[in-house]
């Protein structure tokens, strides 16, 4: 018998915009060990980027995120969600427009939806946000993982127009309000 631990691996599925934001922020938190960029939600097999984006799939740009709940819980994922995107706008964050960047959590077990639905309640009853939370809470039927130029997007175009108007104000945000989780 091994003298070490089992690591115990848990899985969240979240949308909240552009995939390439989510990704970049999730990936800094300790207790993270992988965000995977893809499609969730939709009707569609095996969507592309391109279908995805004609809004006509129903898929969500989402994160699959593979957390150690020993080191980050589910709580812990979603305050960092529910600060990096605006959930009181219905299919659209900042520019990106139309239902693939909807607020969605896609649970993958009844703890994760008590929990999420949980944590709406108490953000609305403190009225942390001006308007009304839209944020969909969903079973997770099937998550299709995007094309490859889709992961890690960001560490591998820092520089791009994009990145540096829309996902370094997230990752500041992220140091800023999340110091202590991150790796």
């Amino acid at each position: 018998m091994s003298g070490f631990a089992q690591q115990k691996t848990e899985k969240i599925t979240l949308g909240g915009g552009c995939f390439w934001c989510l990704e970049a922020a999730f990936e800094m938190l300790d207790g993270v060990s992988e965000v995977v960029s893809g499609y969730a939600g939709g009707d569609t097999e095996n969507p592309s980027y391109r279908d995805v984006c004609s809004g006509e799939t129903g898929h969500a740009e989402v994160v699959q995120i593979s957390f150690d709940p020993e080191k980050i819980s589910l709580v812990n994922l979603l305050e960092v969600f529910f600060t990096i995107h605006d959930p009181t706008t219905l299919n659209r964050q900042g520019m990106d427009a139309g239902t693939q960047y909807r607020s969605v959590i896609f649970y993958h077990n009844a703890a994760q939806q008590q929990t999420a639905s949980e944590i709406i309640s108490g953000l609305e009853k403190l009225r942390v946000f001006r308007n009304p939370i839209v944020t969909e809470i969903q079973p997770l039927s099937i998550f299709y993982p995007a094309e490859e130029y889709h992961q890690n997007y960001f560490a591998n175009n820092p520089n791009e127009g994009y990145c540096q108007f829309t996902i370094v104000p997230k990752l500041q945000k992220m140091k800023k309000y999340f110091s202590n989780q991150l790796k």
